[in-house]
C-alpha cells in the first residue's frame, strides 16, 4: 500500500548543512532521542483497561503513506471506524482501495484490542453508511489475544532482509492467520516466482517515479527528520527507512537532486532478493467491503509475522499501476483477478518505527 512507502536514496546530503553547527542542527531537526521517547509512549504495550488504549492499539495498523485516514467513534457499546477524506492520497490510489485497506486493518486492530482490554466483539464492516466499520462489543468479559502485545512491535521494515528462508510450519501459521473469508492469500516464496514479481514491482516503481505528480504528492507525506514527524504524527518518517534526518526544507530539494527509477531499481531488487517470500492478497470483489477485508487478512499475517520474529513490508507497485495488475494476477494464478495488497516477508532488523497521531486527534465527538 505505499504502507512502504518509500525509501529515500539521500546519500551523503545530510552533510550540506554540516558547517551549521551541531545546535543549530538539533534545533531544525530534533533529536533521534526525542523521537524514541516519542514512539515508546504511542506503542506502550502496558495498557490499560478500556477503550481509550483500544483506539490507541487500533491506530497503530498499517495504512497507506501513513496518512491515518480513519476517525473513531465511541456510542454506547460500539466504537465506530469512519473514514476521513481529507487524507486520501488521489494520484497514488485513486479510487480508495488503500484507503479502505488502511481502514480494515485498523478494524483488526481494534477487535483484538478491545477483545483484550474491553469487551469482545464482532466487526461489521459497512462502507458507505454512517461508518465504514463498526465493533459491536459483547457483554462477555475481557479476554487475552498472543496477537495483543504484536500491535505494538509490527511495522513496515523497508531494509535488506537477511536471505533465510521461513519453515513450513511458520508458513502455515501466516496463512492460517490471513484466512477471512472472500480473501485469497498466495505465498510465492520459489526463487524464481519471487523474481518475477520483484521484476513488476521495478518496473511499477519505473512509470511512477517517472510521473511529477506521483512524486509531488509522495514529498507532501514525507516527513524529514524527527522534529516535523513528531508534530504532524503521521506521514513517511525517513529515519523509518534507515535514511537520512534533513531539515525540511532541504528535504525536499534533496529528493529531487537524489531520488529517481534509476537509484530505485537497484535498492527494490536487493530487498526484494534479500526476502524470504512474498504474499499477495486478493479479494473475492472489488469494491470496498472487500478491500476492507483484505485489510483485516494483511494485519493479521502483518501481526503473526512479527509474533514470530519476522519483519513485513509492502511493495504495492504492481498493483498501483492499473497496467501491471494483470500481469501479477496471472503470475498468482489468477487471472481476470485484481491483486490487492503485496508484502515481502523475512528476518530483518528493526527500524525507528513510524509517528501516529494521538488518540485525542482521530476521536470524534
Amino acid at each position: 500500500m505505499r504502507m512502504n512507502r518509500r525509501g529515500l536514496i539521500l546519500g551523503g546530503g545530510a552533510l550540506l548543512l554540516a558547517g551549521a553547527g551541531g545546535l543549530r542542527w538539533t534545533r531544525a531537526v530534533g533529536s533521534m532521542a526525542e523521537y524514541e521517547a516519542y514512539s515508546r509512549r504511542l506503542r506502550e504495550t502496558a495498557a490499560k483497561p478500556g477503550v481509550r488504549d483500544a483506539i490507541r492499539f487500533a491506530t497503530l495498523a498499517a495504512n497507506g503513506h501513513n496518512t491515518q485516514p480513519w476517525r473513531f467513534r465511541v456510542a454506547e457499546g460500539a466504537i465506530d471506524i469512519v473514514a476521513d477524506f481529507a487524507r486520501r492520497t488521489p494520484v497514488v490510489d485513486p479510487d480508495d482501495h488503500h484507503l479502505y485497506v488502511s481502514l480494515g486493518c485498523a478494524a483488526e486492530n481494534l477487535a483484538i484490542a478491545a477483545g483484550a482490554l474491553w469487551r469482545p466483539g464482532e466487526i461489521e464492516i459497512a462502507p458507505g453508511a454512517e461508518f465504514a466499520a463498526r465493533f459491536h462489543a459483547s457483554t462477555g468479559a475481557p479476554g487475552t489475544d498472543p496477537l495483543v502485545a504484536a500491535i505494538g512491535q509490527r511495522q513496515s521494515t523497508r531494509a535488506d532482509y537477511d536471505g533465510r528462508s521461513v519453515g513450513s510450519g511458520d508458513l502455515e501459521a501466516l496463512r492460517q492467520a490471513a484466512a477471512i473469508a472472500d480473501v485469497d492469500l498466495v505465498l510465492v516464496t520459489d526463487p524464481r516466482a519471487i523474481g518475477q514479481v520483484r521484476d513488476l514491482v521495478i518496473a511499477g516503481n519505473d512509470r511512477q517515479m517517472a510521473d511529477p505528480a506521483f512524486n509531488r504528492e509522495l514529498k507532501q507525506w514525507i516527513r524529514f527528520n524527527p522534529r516535523s514527524a513528531i508534530a504532524s504524527g503521521d506521514g513517511l518518517f525517513s529515519a523509518a527507512s534507515g535514511n537520512p534526518i534533513l531539515p525540511s526544507l532541504l528535504g525536499p530539494l534533496a529528493y529531487d537532486l537524489l531520488v529517481s527509477a534509476r537509484s530505485e531499481r537497484p535498492r527494490y531488487a536487493r530487498q526484494i532478493d534479500s526476502s524470504a517470500g512474498l504474499a499477495v492478497f486478493m479479494g473475492a470483489e472489488a469494491d470496498p467491503a472487500h478491500w476492507m477485508k483484505v485489510g483485516r487478512a494483511v494485519q493479521r499475517f502483518a501481526l503473526t509475522a512479527t509474533a514470530l520474529g519476522l519483519k513485513c513490508a509492502f511493495v504495492n507497485q504492481p498493483v498501483e499501476v492499473p497496467e501491471l495488475r494483470p500481469d501479477l494476477a496471472a503470475l498468482m494464478g489468477a487471472p481476470g483477478r485484481r491483486p490487492d495488497i503485496v508484502m515481502r516477508f523475512g528476518t530483518g532488523p528493526t527500524l525507528p518505527y513510524a509517528p501516529r497521531r494521538p488518540v485525542e486527534a482521530v476521536l470524534l465527538a
